[in-house]
């Protein structure tokens, strides 16, 4: 998706004036990367928007916007990447760690910024939080890294449930790593781990039939861009199912899901925007430490227990941040 068609999109939630050029001269040029559909991560790329707006940077008046969405398609990264590079663009902003491995791959010397929710050292993107080095720098909010966190709340929710599914996308990078982190988890707990791979909406659909089939009582959704665009579907069929499900991210739960645990993603994109504007006012990646997040957010989905028939015990209750009516 380009850049007109997507300001349309963003327009009511970004009520900015816009002129084609700024006055003094012809603005620069940010290039933002996305794994996911731009219907979807609407609100990534708006609260992106507000970081650049933070740092007095409004689009359509003094900087201007390449979207590149990859739809799901990993594969398409890297050629999406490298169209930027070509492009010329000042900064890249890029989300999730496939994203920002595909810039850094594209280019040494335009600056990136990322939010990712992995830990961008074991990533391989930065050498270290604090002085991330080269030419990259972000946000990182760590959804992957509080997976025992999430399966321990899971477990306290539904107590009854002896095995959980756990929905992952094997196109993923950390695709090995996030499975041995949930098996581990999942050890530590005393629950049976059935694992299901998906990357494609059949994919999404057969393993809910497996999940059935194998008598899974709890549904454990991996934080991953292709996943997370599909969560009101899987949360859909989950419930057709009676079936819990946990997602990393509040927005999930709000699309369906019983329950997420982890920190905010918007948070994480408003602080790249903001990197992204004091890059653009002269500011380098290498002096910037990568942001990391100060609050999780535990989030419950009242009207999706009703629908289970579930029960949320009152200790639940208290311990939630917030629960969607």
């Amino acid at each position: 998706m380009k850049r007109r068609a997507f300001i349309a999109l963003v327009g009511g939630a970004a009520a900015w004036p816009a002129t084609a050029q700024a006055q003094q001269g012809t603005p620069p040029v940010v290039g933002y990367l996305n794994p996911g559909p731009a219907d979807t991560y609407r609100f990534e790329a708006v609260a992106f928007l507000q970081g650049l707006s933070d740092s007095s940077y409004v689009e359509g008046r003094n900087v201007a916007i390449e979207y590149r969405w990859a739809n799901g398609q990993y594969d398409q990264l890297p050629k999406l990447a490298t169209d930027l590079v070509r492009q010329k663009v000042a900064v890249i902003a890029v989300v999730t760690p496939v994203s920002a491995l595909a810039a850094k791959r594209a280019t040494s010397s335009i600056p990136i910024v990322f939010a990712v929710g992995s830990d961008p050292v074991k990533d391989g993107i930065v050498e270290s939080l604090n002085r991330p080095g080269g030419n990259i720098t972000g946000a990182a909010f760590f959804a992957n890294l509080l997976d025992a966190k999430r399966m321990g709340l899971l477990h306290e929710l539904v107590p009854s449930v002896h095995v959980v599914a756990a929905l992952i996308n094997p196109k993923n990078a950390n695709f090995e790593r996030e499975k041995h982190a949930i098996q581990e988890s999942a050890n530590a707990l005393g629950l049976d781990l059935l694992v299901l791979p998906a990357s494609t909406e059949r994919e999404i659909d057969d393993s809910l039939v497996t999940l059935v089939e194998k008598r899974a009582g709890a549904l454990f959704v991996v934080g991953d861009a292709f996943l997370n665009s599909h969560a009101d579907h899987i949360a859909t069929l989950a419930i057709n199912h009676s079936i819990p499900t946990s997602f990393a991210l509040r927005e999930q739960a709000a699309a369906g899901g019983l329950m997420s645990y982890g920190a905010s993603i918007s948070s994480a994109m408003r602080q790249a925007g903001t990197y992204v504007g004091r890059i653009l006012r002269g500011e380098k990646p290498v002096d910037l430490p990568v942001q990391q997040p100060t609050k999780f957010e535990f989030a419950l989905n009242m009207k999706t227990a009703k629908a289970l028939g579930l029960k949320v015990p009152e200790s639940m209750q208290l311990l939630a941040d917030e629960m969607i009516e």
